[in-house]
């Protein structure tokens, strides 16, 4: 079953979250694992971030995407979805002021790295899921602290997940040969770039409106396959 792997990886996602629900931490304790999450999740984004080859590939992505994505007004509208779910949930799932921004963090996290495209070439390609089964234990490992921290938005980015990584895993054929391990470094840098956005702010050190961001995603591709 060619979705297979990234059905794992979505439900490894939701059991984390509900697993980081189930523990009540203090506000102060909470925080501080916010402040931790924060610190590693930076040098996540810096790890990923050197991995570019030409650094104007992440510029202009960066500088185009943000022109998209400040005309669609992306972060809005991802905001008006968490918080849409958000008021469905909150009764049930006793969400977290934090829904919309865990939702956002995990998505972001979940979706740009090499692991998601290479677990879902390899899915659609040759029906091995072994990338997306260790990234499944990843993922949903991070989304217990998420969850912990953010509340349960953070599980509902299984559903972005999926919807990502079974779309690569459907058309691998076609997307494959664009691909090309140059093409995925430069992705994984602007990717990596983001990354750090988030760490930023949630150690409150700046209110980046990474959602804005995220057309550079798409156009580092494009753009690393004009240059490579």
């Amino acid at each position: 079953m060619v979705l297979w792997g990234s059905f794992v990886n979505a439900m490894a996602i939701v059991g984390g979250a509900l697993l980081g629900r189930a523990v009540k931490f203090p506000d102060q304790v909470q925080q501080t694992i916010t402040n931790g999450l924060g610190l590693a999740i930076a040098i996540i984004g810096i790890s990923m971030g050197l991995e570019t080859n030409n650094i104007l590939i992440p510029v202009i992505a960066l500088v185009l995407g943000a022109v998209i994505g400040e005309t669609l007004k992306i972060e809005g509208r991802i905001a008006q979805v968490g918080t849409a779910l958000q008021r469905r949930f909150q009764q049930k799932t006793d969400a977290a002021p934090g829904f919309t921004q865990g939702f956002l963090t995990a998505s972001v996290i979940f979706c740009v790295g090499a692991m998601a495209v290479i677990g879902g070439l390899n899915s659609g390609l040759r029906g091995d899921h072994q990338v997306l089964y260790a990234k499944s234990m990843l993922d949903g490992t991070l989304t217990v602290f998420l969850s912990a921290s953010f509340g349960l938005g953070a599980g509902f980015s299984a559903l972005p997940v999926f919807l990502y990584q079974g779309s690569i895993a459907l058309l691998a054929a076609l997307v494959a040969p664009i691909l090309s391990q140059p093409v995925l470094e430069e992705l994984t840098a602007t990717g990596g770039i983001l990354i750090l956005g988030i760490a930023l702010n949630m150690l409150k050190l700046t209110k980046i409106a990474l959602g804005n961001l995220l057309p550079a995603i798409a156009l580092s591709v494009l753009i690393a396959w004009f240059f490579f």
